[in-house]
């Protein structure tokens, strides 16, 4: 599985690019079918404002990507709101496979 960590208008740092990965490495126990996660971290509004946005995009196989966005004052904090949001999509529809 692959895991792509990329900025918009952000330098991103090795930091923040561990912390990410560490958390984007997580989502695959929700759901075995993933089969690619891309994070992506920009200013909210170019360059003229302190929040940062997040955006995960989860490549499933069988279906759609799930898309999710948070936006917060810290780029860690983003992205801690983004991967619970990405967990959430995971469970639901692990779900609704389930039920079929």
């Amino acid at each position: 599985m692959r895991i792509d960590i990329v900025g918009r208008n952000v330098e991103v740092t090795d930091a923040i690019r561990q912390y990410a990965d560490t958390k984007a490495a997580k989502l695959p126990k929700y759901f075995d079918g993933l089969q690619s996660i891309t994070v992506t971290i920009s200013k909210a509004n170019g360059h003229h404002t302190t929040d940062y946005t997040a955006e995960l995009v989860l490549n499933v196989v069988g279906h759609k990507d799930f898309v999710s966005h948070a936006t917060a004052k810290d780029p860690y904090a983003a992205v801690d709101v983004v991967c619970e949001k990405g967990e959430r999509h995971l469970r639901e529809f692990k779900e609704q496979v389930k039920k079929r």
